[in-house]
């Protein structure tokens, strides 16, 4: 055959090949992507809207009671299935407040907790400060060393990688008398909070701060970017009796949702569950709906504080009740 007749019948037959090629390549393509968006579509199902973390409190009884080093923290979050870490200030005593918070004993707790959450790979989340001091007391005096007493917590959390501490404004049972004492309190600690990149989160815990409407004016009347709340589903409970029962609490789902608004952390508070896994006085659906409808996708901080149950038992059903709730809610 001559080159000429050869060239003139193949070219056809080869742009034929070439086109089917390309269509067959553009398919694979077509088809890959489609998987791709399928998995991520089922990943974005299965996975829960938020991340989880531990309060270290949940453990407090091993801690305190059983003699477990509070050092253990990141290893045992890690082995029950959590990421972030919650740190609770008053479970480290022997290190911390046997020695007066001294730069020394704070500074080594830092480096201690950084090497436990890097060697298990957790993320510190944030720290909960309890006995440092009333921030929402009516002396100003008092109210100021509560300020300088947390502002030690502001820089350990700084070199945490942490975004929060957790602080209780704990004060006057007047109304008109709590409500400018915390102001003013909370907005001298998150102005020295700023300067580290540090919120400062304030928990319904007890006393008016377990008034959600009040403890919302706070925040609106503090008006600072890093000033926010952590609403917790169990501590509505302003005033108790003498054998610690509640006397005067607040409705925790209006409590709930009048705090979600400011919040930057959640806890999960458990105590007991039905035969079924639900927490029992705690309507998890209501509350973790409210926390989504409220376009929070941060740590949810599991918090038990139950009896029967043993302490890594509880964190478990917890967790296990979170996720199962997340998943009717995606």
């Amino acid at each position: 055959m001559k080159r000429r007749n050869f060239t003139r019948n193949i070219l056809p037959v080869l742009m034929v090949c070439v086109l089917i090629g390309m269509y067959a390549c553009k398919e694979d393509k077509k088809t890959n992507n489609e998987d791709k968006e399928a998995v991520s579509v089922a990943e974005e199902i299965n996975e829960p809207f938020f991340k989880l973390s531990l309060a270290q409190w949940s453990i407090n009884k091993m801690i305190r009671n059983d003699s477990v080093d509070p050092y253990t923290f990141a290893e045992k979050a890690k082995s029950w299935g959590f990421t972030g870490l919650e740190y609770v200030s008053q479970l480290y005593p022997a290190d911390l407040e046997n020695n007066q918070y001294s730069d020394e004993v704070m500074a080594a707790f830092v480096k201690k907790s950084n090497a436990e959450a890097k060697k298990h790979g957790m993320q510190n989340v944030l720290i909960m400060i309890d006995r440092q001091g009333n921030l929402a007391v009516n002396d100003e005096a008092e109210r100021n060393e509560a300020v300088e007493n947390h502002k030690k917590w502001v820089d350990a959390a700084a070199a945490m990688g942490c975004h929060a501490i957790r602080v209780n404004l704990n004060g006057s049972m007047v109304p008109e008398e709590w409500k400018p004492s915390a102001v003013d309190g909370l907005t001298k600690l998150c102005t020295y909070a700023k300067t580290k990149n540090i919120n400062v989160l304030v928990e319904n815990h007890g006393g008016l701060s377990s008034n959600g409407a009040l403890h919302a004016e706070v925040m609106k009347a503090v008006n600072l970017d890093n000033c926010g709340t952590l609403p917790d589903f169990g501590n509505f409970c302003i005033t108790r009796n003498e054998d610690w029962s509640c006397k005067e609490e607040y409705d925790k789902y209006k409590g709930v949702a009048e705090l979600m608004p400011h919040a930057k952390a959640v806890s999960a508070k458990s105590n007991d569950f039905d035969e079924a896994g639900n927490a029992i006085g705690i309507d998890y659906v209501k509350m973790m709906q409210m926390v989504k409808d409220a376009g929070y996708t941060g740590f949810i901080g599991v918090e038990y504080e139950g009896s029967i149950l043993s302490e890594e038992a509880g964190i478990k059903a917890t967790k296990d009740l979170m996720l199962k709730v997340a998943k009717e809610l995606n």
